[in-house]
């Protein structure tokens, strides 16, 4: 999986600083591995923000994991692409009606193959490469969250989430692709504003194509 390094989000410079010493104190063997018990956690893997991987804070995900039980509904089947963070936070099973509600993550890194029958293997430049027994609008809701800031990486990830999708799609990205979004998915951007546990340079929103809490 490739891209123009301008259409990574970007860190902010203190915290790519502070990021860029952690990985210098890892190679030298001076990180002490703290990788939480619970699988689940966020963190439990590692962000790589070589792989423009940069997990959602707990408030974000939280919220975000509240929007999708809400809009999939009891038994409803949700789909994480690209988005681990949100499917980590789903699973832990601390928010109401979670027990509720079946979930995927869609994934290009592999570690996340720990997950098991939840996890399937996605990359966006074959967008439609998908396992035979995931069936064409089988989720009740789809959050994407595509890993590039280029027209090109939506429009492939589009096309993975129109095969997904029953209808409702949330996707969460930077705010320069609004007119992409609406373009390409009929998408309106929400005025909730994501924040990520590292600090990013960019500016991300939501966006949605159903009336939303994060509307407001």
């Amino acid at each position: 999986m490739s891209d123009s390094d301008d259409d990574i989000p970007q860190l902010s410079a203190a915290t790519l600083a502070a990021l860029q010493e952690f990985y210098r104190e890892e190679r030298d063997g001076l990180v002490q591995s703290t990788a939480p018990v619970d699988k689940y956690s966020v963190g439990a893997v590692e962000e790589d923000w070589r792989m423009s991987q940069f997990w959602y804070s707990d408030e974000t995900a939280t919220r975000l994991v509240e929007e999708v039980i809400q809009e999939a509904g009891k038994g409803g089947r949700i789909a994480c692409l690209s988005a681990p963070s949100v499917y980590q936070k789903l699973k832990q099973g601390v928010v109401e009606g979670s027990d509720g509600v079946s979930a995927v993550v869609l994934e290009y890194d592999r570690r996340f193959a720990t997950y098991g029958q939840e996890f399937i293997f996605y990359d966006y430049n074959e967008p439609l490469a998908l396992p035979e027994d995931v069936a064409p609008q089988s989720f009740d809701i789809v959050l994407a969250d595509p890993p590039y800031l280029s027209e090109e990486c939506l429009n492939k990830v589009a096309q993975t989430v129109k095969y997904l999708a029953k209808g409702k799609v949330l996707l969460c990205t930077g705010a320069i692709m609004e007119e992409h979004a609406e373009k390409l998915m009929g998408l309106k951007i929400c005025s909730f504003l994501p924040k990520h546990n590292k600090n990013l340079a960019n500016e991300f929103r939501c966006f949605t194509n159903y009336p939303s809490n994060l509307m407001s």
